[in-house]
């Protein structure tokens, strides 16, 4: 969740939505993200919305939870009143931050709220993210008898140096006990990575895929470090304290890890993921990529429920004092129009591995298909059953797929 916010249109205090947002509703999965900005440490690469314990200012990191419990109340009130059907939630995701700097306890009093709100759907995907050094076992088993099925695990490189400059503070030998832990608690386990780390060679890539493959979780994400402007590590880069990330080497890593994950069993679902089957695919991602609903709760926290899109204020205590109000804590809203909510749907299927049909693109865009697949970039047999699904290759040019197929629409 990126700390700068988007330029919108003023949101009403009620967060009461358009008559655009109900057609087709009752079609669409309906998931909660609750964001949790706190973090021990702030690593020098990221730009979230977080904040660590000297940068909370008026405002509680213990009163959290009863703020947080405070939006889902007013949510499932502003979607009922905005003749929003009824519908359970199937997916429900912490997120930071470190959600499990809050006791298992408040994040399961969160929990219980949307519970209370919407009822949780069966077999409902409820996901948390961790840093290694933040649970331990009896965390994890009261997180799962609280209602969490998954745990999210922030490993980004088992290689000492690497975590040092992304300023990551768990030891890497901890990420095999958590792993443990967390399967001893009934939890399905996704551990992340990061590749492309300034310093960070393609053999202590390979190592940090050994570990995490040891691990044998049930998902892998793999994401190219992105220098974000305003960021420590933007700085340090500009005053050339670290070299750039090189560009030629992320693609080899790349390349390797969808190697290497392919032979140990691991089917890519989505650019940057990768699951054991396709049980094991993030549900909660996957519908944001397929354009479903959802309700952002938290400081800095986006939604999105029918073609209408708003963001929350950023910090802790101005979005106490909204929602304690009993006022929407929305900073700004936009309500998409046809042809964006068009041109987002090309630009979120053609990266998950189910594809775009061909027949969504307007004509420009499907004239473009035998030249992508002579290029190398898209699935050939794919393409003749009907969808634009990207080849490996397609995958490290993913935007420039997505251009070919929208250049004519006057995307650039």
């Amino acid at each position: 969740m990126p700390s700068t916010l988007p330029l919108g249109d003023p949101a009403p205090a009620d967060g009461l939505l358009p008559a655009s947002a109900r057609p087709g509703a009752d079609r669409r999965d309906f998931g909660v993200y609750l964001h949790v900005p706190f973090c021990r440490v702030r690593c020098g690469y990221c730009d979230f919305n977080t904040y660590t314990a000297t940068e909370l200012r008026g405002v509680s990191q213990s009163d959290y939870a009863g703020h947080a419990v405070r939006e889902v109340e007013f949510a499932a009130h502003a979607l009922s009143a905005s003749g929003l059907p009824p519908r359970p939630v199937s997916t429900v995701f912490f997120g930071g931050g470190t959600p499990t700097l809050l006791p298992p306890g408040d994040l399961g009093a969160m929990l219980g709220a949307v519970r209370d709100a919407w009822g949780i759907a069966p077999g409902a995907e409820v996901t948390t993210e961790a840093n290694p050094d933040s649970v331990d076992a009896d965390d994890l088993r009261r997180l799962a008898d609280a209602g969490f099925t998954r745990v999210s695990f922030g490993m980004q490189s088992a290689v000492p140096h690497v975590l040092a400059t992304l300023e990551r503070t768990h030891d890497p030998a901890r990420v095999p006990l958590v792993v443990g832990w967390a399967r001893d608690a009934g939890l399905q386990v996704s551990l992340d990575l990061i590749y492309g780390t300034p310093g960070e060679s393609l053999d202590d890539w390979s190592r940090s895929l050994d570990s995490a493959l040891a691990c044998e979780p049930d998902h892998l994400s793999a994401y190219s470090l992105i220098v974000e402007p305003g960021t420590k590590l933007a700085r340090q880069i500009r005053s050339g304290q670290v070299p750039e990330p090189d560009e030629d080497l992320q693609a080899d890593m790349y390349e390797l890890a969808d190697a290497r994950l392919a032979s140990a069993g691991y089917g890519w679902y989505e650019v940057s993921n990768w699951a054991r089957d396709e049980e094991h695919r993030s549900r909660h991602n996957l519908s944001y990529w397929l354009g479903h609903d959802w309700w952002g709760i938290g400081p800095g926290a986006h939604s999105h429920v029918g073609g209408v899109r708003w963001w929350n204020v950023k910090h802790p205590a101005a979005y106490a004092q909204r929602v304690l109000a009993g006022e929407s804590p929305s900073a700004g809203r936009e309500t998409l129009d046809a042809e964006t909510r068009r041109v987002e749907r090309v630009l979120l299927l053609t990266r998950i591995r189910d594809g775009l049909r061909i027949a969504e693109l307007e004509a420009p865009g499907r004239r473009e298909v035998a030249g992508l697949i002579a290029d190398g970039l898209i699935d050939g047999e794919a393409a003749l059953a009907g969808s634009v699904v990207l080849t490996l290759r397609g995958r490290l040019l993913a935007d420039a797929v997505v251009r070919r197929l929208l250049a004519d629409d006057g995307v650039s």
